[in-house]
């Protein structure tokens, strides 16, 4: 039994391992057949699960691809411990974005580029239980003002939002691109260039 799976119940591994054979399947057909054929039939049949298990885990084809798009990469915490400076409060942020390239890179610019405004995970006024990037840095940054590490010349909220647009923008550059695009470097810099200009 691995870390991830330690304490969860048969149940819950098991539906676990539903989910990623979903995604599993919803990638392969991203990847051969292209977004059009991406039908939650196909998805089915491709996972070789039925329609209700799918409906048990997404509610919308949408929903799948959110899950995977904004779920927050695995973070080392001790990173997001309180920093010294205010170098290290923009490195960690970097950090995190750097790891959700990554991400990104894994799941694909084919599937990445399926990812539309309709889609709402990208809403802020909307929480799940899921650790999106976003939510994980909002809670990094209140702590760093807190401890009185920043004093940022702008409301957390707007740095947060414009924080957020950054990576959107930078997402789409990359998928416009058709992955042809540092996506790795824009982000930093864009990133860093931003986080100056605010602590």
């Amino acid at each position: 039994m691995n870390q991830e799976t330690q304490g969860l119940s048969k149940q819950q591994i098991k539906s676990r391992e539903t989910r990623a054979k979903i995604f599993q399947a919803a990638k392969r057909i991203l990847q051969k057949q292209g977004y059009e054929q991406l039908s939650i039939k196909n998805i089915c049949e491709e996972a070789g699960v039925s329609n209700g298990s799918f409906y048990h885990h997404f509610k919308t084809k949408d929903d799948l691809l959110s899950y995977y798009i904004e779920e927050q990469p695995n973070i080392n915490p001790d990173l997001l411990d309180i920093p010294k400076s205010a170098d290290e409060v923009k490195s960690a942020i970097v950090y995190v974005y750097l790891n959700y390239v990554h991400y990104c890179q894994e799941l694909g610019v084919e599937f990445m580029a399926n990812y539309t405004p309709k889609n709402q995970s990208l809403n802020p006024l909307i929480r799940t239980e899921r650790p999106y990037p976003i939510v994980t840095v909002h809670n990094y940054l209140q702590k760093c003002i807190g401890a009185g590490i920043i004093s940022p010349n702008q409301d957390i909220e707007d740095i947060t939002t414009d924080i957020r647009m950054i990576v959107i923008g930078n997402v789409f550059e990359w998928c416009l691109k058709e992955g042809n695009a540092d996506f790795e470097g824009n982000m930093k810099r864009s990133l860093e260039s931003y986080m100056n200009g605010v602590f």
